[in-house]
């Protein structure tokens, strides 16, 4: 058992976990922020202040064009919207229960940024996003993203004796007979012996559930970031910490007083060296410095976007549009 920092402690395959949650005022005319930036360490702001942050927006919050190579990105989107643009020339929006795979690979660069898109009310926000490793034959392969809308994503719930609910939303993996919807091509979760299962539960006051046990060498972690209590097993954890499970074993959760939100990372390891600096993951510092060299001469195709704060017209709705021009049209 472990406390909740930021980001969250992850394990093999899994190399970082980020849970963003911002009550954004209303949007200006540019979908920034109606209130005021004083007093923020623009460009680099962490802390939440009025109950939001900046991040590394100037005007717009989120993360304006910076690169990645050597693994995946998945967003997982609970409330508000993401705004995507990269280097491919590919972009998209997309909100409430969508999720987005970025395979990184050779190099990419990319944007995300949180438009407030509503002048008239509040516009919180609340996500995921997890890296994923890929294994060394498949650190160089060409960028690629897909959209897991959310009529794509598998959700649930699941009653317990009592008929106390649990929802579950199945974003990678298989549980039971159910199993989400494919990842893109060259994922370590493409594999089903892979065991990459990503989910999320919201379990009523009260409520019982079991994790089903997987194979041998899986590494399992919970995340309890929103509640007050929950008995993992006979030990009771309280809230903002992660729990480490062992593999092979069905793992009993009993929720606490208060509706409990959990997080749940189980794959089995790449068990290869990680070599990291910043964006970049490889297997040896040697490839690091590849990295470096080739994002100084080819800045990854370079930025095609007028603005490295990249957002969509206000009025569009949620959408994909694809490196090859295909393009996905979803209503807000």
């Amino acid at each position: 058992v472990r406390p909740l920092g930021f980001p969250w402690e992850t394990q093999d395959p899994f190399l970082f976990c980020a849970y963003h949650k911002d009550d954004y005022p209303k949007g200006n005319a540019h979908m920034g922020p109606a209130d005021s930036l004083a007093g923020r360490n623009i460009g680099q702001d962490f802390t939440i202040k009025d109950g939001w942050r900046m991040y590394h927006g100037s005007e717009i919050p989120g993360f304006p064009y910076h690169p990645h190579r050597g693994f995946e990105t998945i967003t997982i989107v609970k409330e508000g919207f993401v705004d995507h643009t990269d280097s491919m020339g590919a972009a998209g929006r997309f909100g409430a229960g969508d999720v987005q795979w970025m395979t990184a690979g050779k190099g990419v660069q990319h944007s995300e940024m949180f438009p407030l898109i509503y002048e008239d009310k509040e516009n919180p926000l609340e996500m995921f996003q997890i890296w994923l490793n890929l294994p060394a034959k498949d650190k160089m392969v060409e960028p690629h993203f897909k959209m897991l809308w959310n009529d794509e994503v598998p959700v649930w719930k699941e009653t317990d004796a009592e008929g106390r609910s649990t929802e579950v939303q199945l974003v990678a993996g298989k549980l039971g007979e159910r199993k989400a919807a494919r990842p893109t091509p060259n994922s370590w979760a493409v594999s089903e012996d892979h065991e990459v299962t990503v989910l999320t539960l919201t379990m009523e006051p009260g409520a019982e559930w079991q994790l089903p046990a997987t194979g041998p060498g899986v590494t399992r972690n919970l995340y309890f970031y929103k509640g007050s209590t929950l008995t993992v097993e006979d030990q009771e954890v309280s809230v903002d910490r992660s729990v480490e499970v062992a593999p092979g074993e069905t793992i009993s959760l009993k929720n606490g007083s208060d509706t409990g939100y959990l997080l749940i990372l189980q794959g089995k390891p790449i068990a290869e060296p990680v070599a990291k600096y910043g964006p970049f993951v490889m297997n040896t510092p040697e490839e690091i410095r590849q990295a470096m060299m080739d994002y100084g001469r080819t800045e990854f195709g370079g930025w095609p976007w007028p603005n490295r704060e990249q957002v969509h017209d206000r009025a569009k709705g949620r959408f994909a549009l694809h490196a090859d021009g295909t393009e996905e049209l979803k209503s807000i």
